[in-house]
């Protein structure tokens, strides 16, 4: 059995089954607890019955500064996937869609009017379990990846800039059908 809570510091200490996964960004202790300190509603873990963590999603809700606001990359206030990741052993289980759903939740209680993520352009299984949960392409995020997980010596790899609109996008104003023809430069993304 499986439960889901809020995220505890001490819980970095457990989160290593989780991060292995080379397609789990892993960063320093200061990065989590800031998202821990600023947005603890975004931040849930995935517990199996022994207390192990065994899946976690850090988000948080921003927009672009202000300066941005006539750039036609302006983000109005939205919520971001910033990490969700699944032990190898819990997958296929739900975990990701429950947390997933958990940080929605989130956003639409933050009033956002979407919630977007990143995914690496050749992370197919990622990309099918997000379309699956209504997230489309907004646009290509040309080499937002610093390594190429697949070619260690080719440029950066691309991104997907995926979202899902909530409730307040009734015009559905920060969505498009036609993302993966939108490129932009990883400077253009807030």
């Amino acid at each position: 059995m499986t439960s889901f809570r809020a995220f505890r510091p001490d819980d970095l200490n457990h989160f290593s089954k989780c991060n292995l996964d080379p397609l789990t960004e892993t960063y320093d202790l200061s990065f989590y607890l800031q998202y821990f300190a600023k947005w603890p509603t975004l931040f849930q873990v995935a517990e199996d019955s022994r207390g192990n963590i065994v899946g976690y999603i850090m988000g948080k809700t921003e927009s672009s500064p202000d300066y941005f606001q006539y750039s036609e990359h302006y983000l109005p206030w939205h919520a971001h996937i910033t990490a969700l990741t699944v032990a190898p052993e819990a997958r296929r289980l739900g975990i990701g869609k429950m947390l997933t759903e958990q940080l929605e939740a989130g956003a639409e209680a933050a009033n956002a009017y979407f919630v977007d993520l990143f995914v690496r352009k050749s992370n197919e299984k990622a990309i099918k379990f997000y379309e699956g949960m209504g997230y489309s392409v907004y646009r290509v995020v040309k080499d937002y990846y610093g390594d190429n997980i697949n070619d260690p010596t080719a440029h950066g790899e691309d991104a997907y800039d995926m979202r899902k609109p909530t409730k307040r996008d009734k015009a559905l104003k920060h969505i498009r059908d036609d993302g993966r023809k939108h490129e932009v430069q990883p400077e253009d993304v807030f």
